[in-house]
């Protein structure tokens, strides 16, 4: 590609603002010929006005055709300006354009690509951007190599007169998304426009509703829809012994193991219709083991609303002489804790509304299972029964995570959850936040689960999280130590504009990008209940 064949239609010289006069690592200066230049006009049926900033620039270059963003303007105040101003001279004023190096395209390129270590040189002719070459820009926005066809558009440029912005799905999600934003900025609704276009191209999405605002937005045919804790439990016979640690965020000494026992003899009881925990001070060793050996892999199911009684009940041993349990002090108090943090979870959350026994009821971790190996299939969960500050919705959300990382031969998806920050926190365990999502955001590309959480405050998810977040879409943030926690993923310009973003404007930046981009987010017209009420 050379640069005659992007000015076909009007000779280049028309666009000719001056050359390069100074490199510098991160910015290059341009001498523009003189201050004429910088005035408004039209050609063809392009509007300039290079007397601003934000707009896009050529450079023709030994090494190829380089695109570069115009990000201060200016003219050095003296008595000369002033005069040469007065006296009508503006060719004998030259003003300066600072300009960001964003791309280059070579001689066998048909779009621009990262420049990485090569920039312009001294003396180089710059010319303004006309409208091929910011439609090669915009075909080369984009860094992935995949052939996949782009979705369908859900947002125009600010800054590009309303173009359409068609992405492809791997741009937005193979980095994981994270979409941020304060309260009525557009968060939701630019949440939803996005999974409406994913869900139009057939992509499976998992999707898990904290509010129910999205409900309605889907239709029966397009996904399947569940109601946690409505028409869907969690069997305490499909967790394993694992899950169960991580449910109750054991330590890693002996509170497993204690676990482990106590629901392996309710197993026992449930097993011989039972409705009580299992009493082992008194009783014959010997047998008691047998009975408890008689457990097989069916007998998974049992009362869970006996889980502390049964755990206090464990705190037994062996003499060194005799057959039969005695109650162990030293034990109890050991147990104590667990069985003080087991009883708070059952008594004082909605925790035994969803972890039950109901062959009536799905099945969630059925369900969730069915979903990943079945190609074509997108599931729906409300849970908006949870509670907005309960510790039960965080043990759920980890457990699906611990769940979703353990399977094989998944078909991808993408992993939405709203309002994130409501299950990131862990209220019980010594650690601050949950494992289970940064465990996804670590391992899940691999499996082929992509993240794509929103957020009212970025700084309510673990900063390991948000540091595997690759791409983001930043809406109005106005308190600056929220501005602060995403500052590492925006330039300097964007730093400053997040605060001025009007609802449903976004700034959106990805590894997957040539550079960060303006957007103004379409709301697409599926149902939502996300209006504010009026006073």
């Amino acid at each position: 590609m050379t640069i005659d064949s992007l000015y076909n239609k009007m000779d280049k010289s028309n666009y000719y603002i001056g050359r390069v006069s100074q490199v510098y690592r991160d910015n290059s200066i341009v001498q523009v010929e003189n201050l004429s230049v910088l005035s408004h006009r039209k050609l063809l049926d392009e509007s300039l006005i290079p007397n601003t900033i934000n707009y896009l620039v050529v450079i023709d270059s030994v090494r190829g055709i380089f695109l570069g963003e115009v990000f201060q303007n200016k003219v050095v105040s003296s008595e000369k300006l002033h005069d040469s101003i007065n006296f009508g001279k503006t060719e004998s004023i030259y003003p300066e354009l600072n300009i960001d190096i964003i791309g280059i395209m070579t001689k066998d390129d048909k779009k621009f690509k990262l420049p990485e270590f090569m920039t312009v040189g001294v003396s180089e002719k710059v010319y303004f951007a006309n409208k091929e070459v910011i439609q090669r820009y915009l075909q080369s926005v984009e860094t992935t190599k995949t052939s996949e066809v782009q979705l369908k558009s859900f947002a125009t440029y600010l800054d590009m007169n309303n173009v359409e912005v068609n992405l492809k799905p791997s741009t937005l999600f193979d980095h994981h998304l994270f979409v941020v934003g304060a309260t009525n900025s557009g968060k939701s609704t630019s949440a939803l426009s996005i999974l409406d276009k994913v869900i139009g191209a057939k992509k499976k999405v998992l999707i898990i509703d904290p509010t129910g605002e999205y409900r309605d937005a889907f239709s029966e045919q397009e996904i399947k829809k569940l109601n946690l804790g409505i028409d869907t439990i969690i069997s305490p016979g499909k967790l394993t012994m694992q899950q169960w640690s991580v449910l109750f965020e054991t330590n890693g000494n002996t509170q497993s193991a204690v676990l482990a026992e106590a629901i392996n003899s309710l197993r026992y009881q449930n097993k011989n219709g039972k409705a009580c925990c299992l009493e082992k001070v008194g009783k014959n060793i010997a047998q008691l083991q047998k009975d408890l050996a008689s457990i097989k892999n069916h007998d998974n199911d049992f009362d869970v609303s006996l889980l502390p009684e049964q755990i206090a009940a464990e705190a037994v041993s062996e003499p060194n002489r005799g057959s039969e349990y005695i109650y162990d002090s030293f034990k109890a108090n050991a147990n104590s804790y667990l069985v003080q943090k087991v009883s708070y979870q059952l008594r004082n959350t909605n925790f035994l509304k969803f972890f039950k026994y109901d062959p009536k009821l799905n099945n969630l971790l059925n369900e969730i299972q069915s979903f990943i190996h079945t190609p074509d299939v997108s599931l729906y969960i409300n849970s908006s029964g949870l509670g907005a500050s309960e510790g039960v919705g965080g043990m759920i959300i980890d457990l699906i995570c611990n769940y979703l990382i353990s399977q094989d031969d998944i078909h991808p998806f993408v992993f939405f959850i709203d309002e994130v920050h409501r299950y990131t926190k862990s209220q019980y365990s010594e650690e601050e936040f949950h494992r289970g999502l940064v465990l996804i955001a670590r391992e899940g590309r691999k499996k082929g689960i992509f993240l794509f959480l929103t957020s009212q405050n970025p700084q309510d998810v673990s900063p390991v999280l948000l540091g595997q977040m690759g791409t983001l879409l930043i809406h109005r943030l106005t308190h600056d130590d929220e501005i602060r926690t995403i500052k590492n993923h925006l330039d300097e310009y964007s730093v400053k504009q997040v605060k001025k973003l009007n609802r449903g404007e976004a700034i959106l930046t990805s590894v997957n990008l040539i550079k960060n981009i303006y957007l103004n987010v379409k709301k697409c017209n599926r149902k939502q209940y996300n209006d504010t009420p009026v006073l």
